[in-house]
């Protein structure tokens, strides 16, 4: 006999680099390449006994050029992350062994700098038409 067999995974949202809710409501969209993001830094491993890991909340993103993924915005990058796309609005699960994750990405508003997972320096961002529409407030994040 089969038995029907159902889970669901609750990931509690921490969006405490958010400053306001202004561009809440228009998330876009978008593929991570988790082979881009490094370990505890911009994501979570799936604990023993748990089936997904997450990517955080806030990291800052930027668009692969040649394969369209996102990856972590890098100001010195060469592939696309140079420009700041945004940030991961919301927790993204994965499964083990996944190396593309759907998120929402938060491209307009306002975040507190000094709690963006990894940190981040307004000063690098160079303004782009194709980049995010981002206004940093507070201390600079080491």
């Amino acid at each position: 006999m089969i038995q029907p067999y159902t889970t669901s995974v609750t990931v509690t949202a921490d969006r405490d680099w958010l400053a306001s809710r202004h561009g809440t409501d228009s998330t876009e969209t978008i593929t991570l390449d988790l082979t881009k993001f490094s370990k505890n830094t911009h994501y979570v491993e799936a604990a023993p006994g748990q089936i997904h890991g997450y990517v955080r909340s806030g990291v800052p993103v930027g668009r692969i050029t040649a394969s369209s993924l996102y990856g972590p915005y890098d100001p010195a990058a060469t592939d696309g992350r140079a420009i700041l796309a945004g940030l991961v609005y919301a927790e993204a699960p994965f499964t083990p062994g996944t190396t593309k994750v759907a998120a929402a990405l938060f491209w307009h508003g306002t975040v507190s700098t000094a709690k963006i997972p990894g940190g981040i320096d307004p000063a690098k961002i160079v303004p782009n038409p194709t980049g995010a529409q981002i206004r940093f407030v507070g201390a600079v994040s080491a």
